[in-house]
């Protein structure tokens, strides 16, 4: 009996000390929070998003990872909405450990959180094109995505010089990218003393775009611009817009090129241009990600930001060699020049990354690289 006793409590003991072990190994990773959306209506551009990061934490992993401990990814699914986003990351903002942040591509869901994010005071990473979100006066957001004000201007160059085009029927959502979208295509229209032919808004995760395509066809408009959110409502549209007819020439924002809307769609975008911040022929660093990404999960990515993100985090840590929140925004802040699958980025004062676009054609579902312009003023 009493030996048995003593095994118990020698193998309390040894439970207890692997318990410690255990604790004290996962003290030991670089904890970063991502909020990313694993169900709803984004649920699948956000899977693979969130494999682009995995993709970036084994890379910096395998080359010694940040001061000298593992990434580990803490994340929480904001369930494609505001609500959900900001639930999600205040749920990350318990956790003291975390020392930086992967937030979203949703502009709107990028406002919802901001005030949260400003007073939990640590670095965040996202991809929201929303122009206002780094004039917000919050210096902890840092964008890996060229905002929508160059977008815009690239859109508006395209249209008019490139395809002779002037009269624009732009179609938008009604949240903050698409609002922000919009505004960049009104203002860079003013500037050649423009006026769209139509300026028609949407709500998200609509079944049926039908009024939307008749405005369009009613306008006189002899190009398409448009701004949707969503991979699905952007298919929609596309299916509908062929079925009544409308053949004119369409200019979309990165959306119109995702992989998930390509699927959808399918020829109904064959001939439609896009601005895309990543083409994987752009530069060198793009077609290294989207080969490995490829061989890893058998499938192309539509993005690579959040690798980018993940990536330059990582470095800004490990150039800062430390964890403090104001010297990672330092170091995040003093990146110049670094070639990401995005671009080369280059951080200005508010936290911009990138400050150009790239130009692609929908060629039988193939996207083909046109030209990066890139813009210093």
């Amino acid at each position: 009996m009493l030996i048995t006793r003593r095994t118990a409590l020698l193998s309390g003991a040894a439970v207890s000390s692997l318990a410690v072990i255990g604790r004290a190994r996962a003290q030991d990773t670089m904890k970063i929070g991502v909020v990313s959306p694993l169900t709803g209506a984004v649920a699948e551009p956000g899977r693979i998003q969130l494999n682009s990061m995995r993709l970036a934490a084994e890379k910096v992993n395998g080359a010694g990872g940040v001061l000298g401990r593992q990434i580990e990814l803490i994340v929480e699914d904001d369930q494609s909405s505001n609500p959900g986003a900001v639930l999600a990351f205040s749920r990350l903002a318990e956790r003291k450990e975390i020392v930086g942040f992967i937030g979203s591509i949703r502009s709107t869901q990028m406002n919802a959180m901001a005030p949260d994010m400003l007073k939990v005071a640590k670095p965040v990473m996202f991809g929201g094109t929303d122009p206002t979100l780094t004039k917000l006066g919050n210096p902890w957001l840092f964008r890996c995505r060229p905002n929508d004000s160059y977008s815009g201007r690239v859109i508006v160059d395209f249209c008019t010089k490139t395809l002779k085009l002037s009269k624009v029927a732009l179609v938008h959502s009604t949240d903050a990218f698409g609002t922000g979208g919009k505004n960049a295509i009104i203002a860079n229209l003013d500037k050649l003393d423009l006026k769209a032919a139509l300026v028609q808004g949407y709500t998200n995760n609509q079944s049926d775009f039908s009024p939307v395509v008749l405005a369009v066809k009613q306008s006189g408009a002899d190009v398409i611009v448009s701004y949707f959110t969503n991979e699905p409502d952007c298919a929609v549209f596309a299916r509908q817009l062929r079925q009544l007819g409308v053949r004119i020439p369409w200019v979309g924002s990165p959306s119109i090129m995702s992989p998930v809307t390509r699927g959808l769609a399918k020829n109904a975008l064959y001939g439609t241009y896009a601005v895309g911040d990543f083409v994987e022929d752009s530069n060198p660093t793009a077609k290294a990600f989207a080969d490995a990404y490829r061989a890893r999960y058998k499938e192309s990515p539509d993005s690579g930001w959040t690798y980018d993100g993940l990536t330059i985090l990582a470095k800004a840590i490990n150039d800062a060699k430390s964890t403090e929140p104001d010297k990672i925004r330092a170091a995040i802040l003093a990146i110049k020049k670094f070639p990401g699958t995005e671009g080369e980025y280059n951080f200005d004062q508010f936290g911009d990354g990138l400050h150009g676009y790239n130009v692609v054609i929908n060629n039988d579902g193939n996207i083909e690289y046109k030209q990066h312009i890139e813009f210093t003023d």
